[in-house]
């Protein structure tokens, strides 16, 4: 399997060299030259997998045993998997005893966010391929390193470092925007004190954070002088490893309800459809879901779950891609709104007409969404007339290069109405507010069996899927992206502060913030902290930063020690 720019040119890379390069030298990001399909009897013969398992069966399609043996890879994922804390690595739960709803928890790992089930398995990529890159090499050649460099609206920084925290020619700088991520966000990154471990608190928002990082990778002297490696979603090995979890939700759901005695889900006569809505700012994790289906996953269409920065619901609306919605000049739509009160978990907002609206949550606070570019790429190709597959790929990274270019000049475009039906045949799209996202976590807790604490990423899903196109007979598995200790201010805002509730919710079980937070949690705000402030978005400034601290290169032949 060879991968691909979305904004084409001739070059093909391994599974390797797409993962040490993240994004491609033209801006584009890397896709496979093709979508494999699961194997004959997938059904059968991995319905009682374990997630490392699936892991194993599902990377195994896109990744040549010439690259990496199947013992290797299974090597790779065992190790990547063994830090998480529940048997299933993302476990379903159900929200009400008729197999209608279930939530896929992916927050059991070191960090407790989704965003460590990519990120564990990254790091240790990296790892594996600098080792065995370096292994080869003859006395006195210099070792070949990887300096990552990520920005982060506050789950993804401290993933990724848990990640790569102190492995050999490996160092990694998150920008986070200053003051802008949560406290319990902020401590889970400045708290590491690894050595090859650089948070870089930036005097600006997460888009000035994300354009700083791509400004690197395009600087191609600093990028060759440094080796920079890429942590966000635009790494496909994220994407890849994403795709695992829709596989082990489909077959514990199937279980389940046949458990219960009812129709599994499958495509015979009375069997239930599973529809997965998943909320989503960078639709790396959606995206995910999207590959699963086109390996053959049976799924209704994917829920796209906005919030208020809703960029990716007004295209599904309209077919516009475009930073400030151009239908409205209200405040709603068009321009930042006022802090909500209490949004204290993360700040992207800006104080400008048109910047990103600041959310009870932050991490979908997001103008842009960088993964929404490869499933332009797939619609474009689908759309494009040519009977060979090699000049349809060539029209369809044309037309990507032209609309991001565009995007980037214009701050918008508009598809073409085949374009937009297409998207619409494999997805729907909702948003939810604030107040929606209040409320959700309060009906959400306060209904029984489950009485489940829904973080404020979850409550979005959970809103949209209560308000999307749902075909008859379906259940659905809406995606719980992070801890909600991880966001105790929307919480308890809404379970404990809230007056409307407290009268509403007389005699209905009492909510213990005590009681669902984590061990790693108590204390983590009191802990030693290193981290560099960066006084502007200025990309020489980070430069100098990135200079000064990067793992220097060592022809001793032994390994650096992650010091600096």
């Amino acid at each position: 399997m060879k991968y691909f720019s979305t904004r084409g040119g001739s070059e093909r890379l391994s599974f390797e060299e797409a993962v040490l390069t993240g994004l491609a030298p033209n801006g584009g990001l890397y896709i496979p030259e093709h979508i494999p399909q699961l194997p004959n009897g997938w059904k059968e013969s991995w319905k009682d997998y374990s997630f490392v398992q699936l892991s194993v069966a599902v990377l195994s399609l896109y990744i040549s045993p010439d690259e990496i043996s199947p013992q290797e890879l299974h090597d790779l994922v065992s190790k990547s998997y063994a830090t998480f804390t529940h048997p299933d690595v993302t476990p379903i739960v159900p929200l009400d005893d008729g197999g209608d709803r279930f939530v896929l928890e992916l927050f059991h790992g070191p960090t407790f966010a989704f965003k460590d089930v990519a990120l564990q398995l990254l790091g240790n990529l990296f790892e594996f391929f600098l080792s065995r890159r370096n292994a080869r090499k003859q006395p006195g050649e210099p070792r070949e390193k990887l300096t990552i460099v990520g920005a982060t609206s506050g789950d993804t920084g401290s993933a990724a470092i848990y990640g790569v925290r102190n492995k050999p020619d490996i160092s990694i700088f998150i920008l986070f925007p200053h003051g802008r991520v949560s406290p319990v966000q902020e401590a889970q990154m400045t708290t590491v004190l690894d050595a090859n471990v650089h948070n870089l608190a930036v005097h600006g928002t997460f888009d000035d954070c994300q354009d700083l990082v791509k400004t690197l990778f395009a600087d191609t002297p600093f990028n060759a002088a440094h080796r920079l490696g890429a942590v966000n979603s635009i790494n496909w090995a994220r994407i890849l490893a994403q795709t695992v979890y829709y596989f082990l939700a489909y077959f514990h759901v199937d279980e389940a309800l046949r458990a219960q005695g009812k129709k599994g889900l499958g495509t015979s006569e009375g069997e239930r459809e599973v529809q997965f809505v998943v909320p989503t700012g960078n639709f790396g994790d959606v995206l995910a879901g999207f590959y699963a289906q086109r390996m053959g996953l049976p799924m209704a269409k994917l829920g796209v779950a906005t919030n208020a920065n809703d960029i990716l619901y007004r295209f599904w609306k309209s077919g516009r891609y475009e930073k400030v919605d151009s239908s409205s000049s209200s405040p709603q739509n068009g321009t930042a709104t006022a802090p909500a009160d209490g949004a204290s978990d993360g700040k992207q907002a800006s104080s400008t007409g048109g910047g990103v609206k600041e959310t009870l949550s932050p991490a979908m606070d997001i103008l842009v969404s960088s993964n929404f570019e490869r499933l332009l790429w797939y619609l474009a190709f689908a759309a494009s007339p040519d009977s060979d597959d090699a000049a349809r790929r060539e029209k369809a990274s044309a037309t990507i290069a032209d609309w991001m270019a565009r995007v980037k000049s214009d701050g918008r475009v508009e598809v073409p109405t085949a374009i937009l039906n297409a998207a619409r045949a494999d997805f729907v799209a909702g948003r939810a507010d604030d107040a929606q996202i209040t409320r959700t976590i309060q009906r959400t807790y306060d209904t029984p069996p489950a009485h489940y604490v829904a973080d404020p990423h979850t409550a979005v899903a959970l809103h949209v899927a209560s308000e999307i196109e749902r075909p008859q007979n379906t259940t659905q598995i809406v995606l719980s992206t992070a801890h909600p200790a991880k966001f105790s201010s929307a919480v308890t805002q809404a379970l404990v502060d809230d007056p409307s509730r407290s009268a509403a919710a007389a005699g209905t079980k009492p909510f213990d913030f005590d009681a669902v937070l984590p061990p790693a949690f108590r204390g983590l705000l009191d802990k030693e902290r290193r981290v560099e402030e960066v006084a502007a978005p200025q990309i020489e400034l980070v430069k100098a930063v990135i200079e000064r601290f990067a793992v220097k290169e060592d022809v001793s032949g032994k390994p650096p020690t992650g010091s600096v």
